[in-house]
């Protein structure tokens, strides 16, 4: 896979287009191989008719970042089989379908622990996680100031590594945060973990100017957007909105994930009125 195949440059092209059409990019979160393997490659296809870029959360038994809802999703997943390879398995498949930017979230520890083709750890994990078809990788519990041998495997292999600032960072941790990231940068709404939340704080709106003034990457926004009005007013001053809980509880009652993502989509297409 060549640099021209993906990674940051497929991630910068999908916000430009995104943003040169005046509208925010939808970013749906999708807890991998969740409530299984078959049932989950179903969702994403779905998902991907309305995603700009599509986001895969890796289970792991820890989410300290996760409310309940993906919590228990990654609890199922888990239960079901979910493992890194099968990661890479839906990765591959998706990527042999869609041109969308696909990255993965997920926490160190299944980095650290990584065994697979390339060989251990953080150098192999990286490379195969690009040669599955990832585009980026998003890392909630790695502070980038800690993560210098991680970045530097992701430079070599054309991987975006994408870092999250909260209402609580200082503009040095901005800064810093930008420095580090790669492909976007992610804002989370709230301090606390993921989950469907009615309204956001005023202060995410201070969050991303803040962001925009240490940065030239595009900034989306998550943790609480859950409704199609969330994802309007979110949509008036970021450049992606990023929505998992709703989506995934959606999927966990068993019912059609098709029209609320389609709703939301629409919403980022039609931005709320700024002020």
């Amino acid at each position: 896979m060549s640099r021209a195949d993906g990674g940051e440059a497929r991630i910068a092209a999908t916000f430009a287009r995104c943003r040169a059409e005046g509208r925010a990019a939808f970013v749906p979160y999708l807890t991998a191989l969740f409530p299984d393997a078959p049932r989950s490659l179903a969702a994403a296809r779905t998902l991907l008719q309305h995603a700009d870029l599509l986001e895969l959360g890796l289970p792991f038994s820890d989410p300290l970042g996760d409310g309940p809802t993906i919590q228990r999703s990654s609890e199922v997943a888990l239960r079901a089989g979910a493992s890194t390879a099968g990661l890479m398995r839906m990765l591959r498949t998706l990527r042999a379908e869609t041109a969308a930017p696909l990255v993965v979230m997920t926490y160190y520890n299944p980095i650290y622990c990584y065994r697979g083709p390339a060989g251990e750890g953080e150098e192999a994990f990286v490379e195969d996680l690009r040669a599955a078809g990832a585009d980026g990788v998003i890392l909630p519990d790695l502070p980038p100031d800690e993560g210098e041998t991680l970045i530097a495997a992701a430079r070599r292999h054309d991987l975006a590594t994408i870092f999250l600032v909260a209402p609580t960072s200082t503009d040095a941790r901005l800064r810093l945060v930008s420095a580090a990231s790669r492909g976007f940068i992610y804002a989370v709404s709230v301090t606390g973990v993921t989950g469907t939340r009615d309204v956001l704080g005023a202060e995410i709106g201070d969050l991303v100017r803040r962001t925009k003034a240490q940065s030239d990457l595009p900034v989306a926004v998550g943790f609480g957007v859950s409704t199609p009005a969330n994802a309007a007013d979110v949509a008036a001053f970021a450049d992606g909105v990023v929505v998992g809980s709703r989506l995934v509880q959606t999927i966990a009652d068993g019912d059609d994930v098709d029209p609320v993502a389609a709703a939301l989509a629409a919403a980022c297409r039609r931005p709320a009125v700024a002020g």
